[in-house]
């Protein structure tokens, strides 16, 4: 059961809050319909129950708050909008990676492509599907979880009567099951067909809370569309004819001035009244009107509505009956000297961090093609300008190896390291799987740990493949002379894997602050092109003092002693920071690592 309890929005500007005071229920086993016209709060109050947006007021998905829910995904599906995944990426591969997110097995993104009947799709590119095919993915991607409760957004919209009749015998399967499912919609027809109960709510406010047949009864009413080229002529017969008669009719003039809505009369008795006073009528069907929210839309002198008659409306759009006692959501009485008993503040909350952060980001970076494209660039790259560098002789074989001349800022590899890593927080920002409807990513510590490892671990490989590509280039155009192994060969493979992994976690975490690629990309580029100039100019002490001994000191100081063998890594990680790129580099990530702490704690992320 969802229960919805004084949902209010912020204000914004002194305007009035787009929900005010919304309270109604949503039961287990039958779907729910919350319907309105646009700019009505549907959406807004959506939001609100999912704690994406700052209000008042509480939801409760089976006795408890979503952020008192350890695991939402299997609590409350949500479909909000289109699938907010990367075009490039496979159904199949969207899904997978989400099951990682959702913690559930990979076997149940085949299991629901299956459900949703896009299991020969499986391998379509997300950005080739058509809409009804996207909505079916949208709603896979809901179902992942298992959930309870589902809560959907316009589900329908835009899809054919065929699709739409096929979305709503998927939720009502699920409610026969025992869920709860909540949808919203503008079509009071829709509502009809597809519901068992419809809140109907204007201007952020209940206005109706029925059951299907009594809101049928209400705002949906048979009527007679009629089109005529003298309309009004026939509105005063017909509305004279029923007055004559002492029959309940209203007739409505519709914008177009040329059609009338009849309601209480049949084609018959409008045909004959319109042939015995010589008017031409070029249309008359049984149709289903819909009343609208609020009564008193006919035009004045044309409707007759007799005390006592059933099915007589009051001004709020709704029977006597149905907005009386028992009928609509209970108002909260005042409690205590002050007024009414506030609801609590409703803050806006991240989305939870993947319950498999490192399978996730596996999936998420080798879902698509852009990270081999980038490896294989990279290598190519790299192994051309090694022969190039090998051609003159006089480039040193660390620098050939690695294909940095001195022209570039930064090798390839390092290149690439550095946009592989501005992509793994880029991506999560402009296509947010992890946070659908929100346009944010959260800072979780397990998410972070995850992209730094994968970054790190892509960074190493990419790093290593370079290395044997150029190796293997100079052996096949100058012969093996040129692919000896230097003596400080450790110290060199220090040196290359931290320039690559530095570069790589730059990338990822000036993306992660400023939440697009381009800055991190550019926090790659900004090492050598202004922290490294920078530290270069640095003044320097005339007697500088050494640290050699530091390692043995270090022994002495901890508690457990480490192997002698570890002090040739502590003394070529000494070596790296003191280069200048090295230096440069680990002041970035330090400014980087900060600012990334700031703007978590700035936004009140729970770690």
């Amino acid at each position: 059961m969802l229960q919805a309890i004084g949902l209010t929005s912020a204000r914004h500007r002194g305007l009035p809050p787009a929900v005010d005071d919304l309270t109604f229920e949503a039961g287990s086993g039958c779907v729910t319909a919350l319907l309105g016209a646009p700019g009505s709060g549907k959406t807004e109050a959506l939001r609100l129950m999912l704690e994406l947006e700052p209000g008042r007021g509480i939801t409760y998905f089976r006795g408890r708050p979503l952020h008192r829910v350890a695991q939402p995904a299997r609590e409350v599906g949500v479909l909000l909008g289109d699938v907010p995944g990367h075009p490039v990426r496979t159904a199949r591969g969207q899904l997978r990676m989400l099951c990682a997110a959702a913690g559930v097995p990979a076997s149940r993104a085949d299991e629901l492509l299956e459900t949703v009947g896009l299991a020969g799709l499986g391998d379509q590119r997300i950005g080739t599907l058509s809409l009804g095919m996207d909505r079916r993915l949208a709603l896979a991607s809901a179902m992942l979880g298992d959930p309870h409760t589902l809560i959907l957004d316009e589900p329908a919209e835009g899809l054919t009567t065929r699709e739409a009749g096929w979305l709503h015998g998927v939720l009502e399967s699920h409610a026969a099951r025992g869920g709860t499912v909540l949808f919203t919609t503008g079509d009071p027809k829709e509502a009809a067909r597809s519901a068992g109960h419809v809140v109907t709510i204007d201007r952020g406010r209940v206005v109706a809370d029925q059951g299907v047949a009594d809101f049928s009864r209400t705002r949906l009413r048979p009527r007679v569309a009629v089109r005529s080229p003298h309309a009004a002529r026939l509105a005063a017969v017909v509305s004279r004819e029923a007055r004559a008669a002492r029959r309940s009719v209203e007739v409505v003039t519709e914008a177009s001035r040329s059609r009338l809505s009849v309601y209480g009369s049949s084609c018959a008795e409008i045909g004959d009244a319109a042939f015995r006073h010589g008017l031409p009528v070029h249309q008359l069907a049984d149709e289903i009107g819909d009343a609208g929210p609020f009564a008193g839309h006919g035009v004045p002198g044309h409707g007759i509505s007799e005390p006592g008659v059933p099915g007589d409306e009051t001004p709020g759009g709704v029977t006597s009956e149905a907005a009386g006692d028992g009928s609509g959501p209970a108002r909260r009485p005042a409690t205590g000297p002050t007024g009414p008993d506030l609801p609590p503040p409703i803050r806006r909350r991240p989305a939870r961090g993947p319950l498999r952060p490192v399978r996730y980001e596996l999936r998420r970076l080798f879902g698509t093609r852009t990270t081999t494209l980038i490896m294989v660039i990279a290598l190519v790259a790299s192994a051309g300008i090694s022969v190039l560098l090998a051609r003159n002789g006089r480039t040193p074989l660390p620098n050939v190896l690695a294909a940095w001349p001195s022209l570039l800022p930064l090798p390839p590899a390092a290149l690439g390291a550095g946009l592989l890593g501005a992509l793994s927080f880029g991506d999560e920002f402009r296509y947010p799987a992890l946070a659908a409807g929100r346009g944010t990513v959260p800072r979780r510590l397990g998410l972070l740990v995850a992209k730094l490892a994968v970054s790190a671990g892509v960074a190493l490989l990419l790093a290593l493949l370079v290395v044997l590509a150029s190796a293997a280039s100079l052996r096949l155009f100058y012969g093996a002379d040129l692919t000896r192994i230097p003596p400080n060969v450790f110290s060199l493979a220090v040196s290359w894997s931290g320039l690559t992994v530095g570069c790589a976690w730059a990338g990822l975490l000036a993306a992660g602050v400023f939440r697009v690629t381009a800055a991190g990309v550019a926090a790659v580029l900004a090492v050598p092109v202004l922290m490294v100039p920078l530290v270069q100019r640095m003044p320097k002490a005339p007697t500088a003092r050494s640290m050699t001994g530091l390692p043995g000191r270090l022994r002495d100081l901890a508690w457990l002693q480490w192997p002698h063998e570890t002090d040739r890594w502590v003394l070529a990680a000494m070596r790296v920071v003191a280069h200048p790129v090295g230096t440069a580099l680990t002041l970035s990530l330090s400014v980087l690592i900060c600012a990334y702490l700031f703007t978590s704690l700035r936004g009140r992320v729970r770690w």
